[in-house]
Parts: C-alpha cells; sequence; structure tokens
C-alpha cells in the first residue's frame, strides 16, 4: 500500500527557508498526482502545491513565486522549497497521494486517498 512520510519541518524566522521532503513508497510515480496542504487549527485544510504525472505544477495564491514543489521520481519522493517564509505559513503540512491521468494537477484535498503524518512548519 502507499505510504507517505513527510520531513523537513522545524521553526524559522521570517522570511527564513525550509524545504519538505515527502518520502513515498507503494505507487507509482508515473501514475500518482501529488500535493502539499496545510492545516492550522480551527481553519480548512488548504492546498498548498500540485504536482501532475507530467510534471505541471499549481499552487495556492498565497504561496506563489515563494514555494516551488518538486518531485524525484528515481528517489520517490516529493519536495516543497519554501523561501521568504512568513508567519501566516505556520502550520502542519502534509503530503497527498492520489492516482490520476496525465495532463491533470489534482488541487482537492477530497480527491486525495492517500496521507502523510504531516510535518509542522512554525515561522516567528
Amino acid at each position: 500500500h502507499v505510504q507517505l512520510v513527510e520531513s523537513g519541518g522545524g521553526s524559522v524566522q521570517a522570511g527564513g527557508s525550509l524545504r519538505l521532503s515527502c518520502a513515498a513508497s507503494g505507487y507509482s510515480s508515473n501514475t500518482f498526482c501529488m500535493g502539499w496542504f496545510r492545516r492550522v487549527p480551527g481553519k480548512e485544510r488548504e492546498g498548498v502545491a500540485g504536482i501532475g504525472i507530467d510534471g505541471r505544477t499549481a499552487y495556492a495564491d498565497s504561496v506563489k513565486g515563494r514555494f516551488t514543489i518538486s518531485q524525484d521520481k528515481a528517489k520517490n519522493t516529493l519536495y516543497l522549497q519554501m523561501n521568504s517564509l512568513q508567519p501566516e505559513d505556520t502550520a502542519v503540512y502534509s503530503c497527498a497521494a492520489v492516482s490520476c491521468p496525465r495532463g491533470v494537477v489534482v488541487a482537492a484535498y477530497d480527491q486525495y486517498e492517500h496521507w502523510g503524518q504531516g510535518t509542522q512548519v512554525t515561522v516567528s
């Protein structure tokens, strides 16, 4: 079965950077779309970025120009490079995966089938 394990979270000062990783197993990177989501207690889960099978990407307006999603298929690892972090980026970040056709990026969290446990990012 698909397993996703995030790492790379931590505490950083405003303006700083972090890179999150999501190690995936039990799936094929050529048939699964991947995404990053974040959640703050008391708020709805927010989609941050997604990547399709062919490498096309999509971002939430709040992170465009600051965050970059990428994938190393040889390592079965998804990344989220986060630059110019702000306190409002503080959240638990989770990666997710779902089988999808070529040519799309899956944006809605309720379409994702597999989730990691999440990693905390705190910006002060």
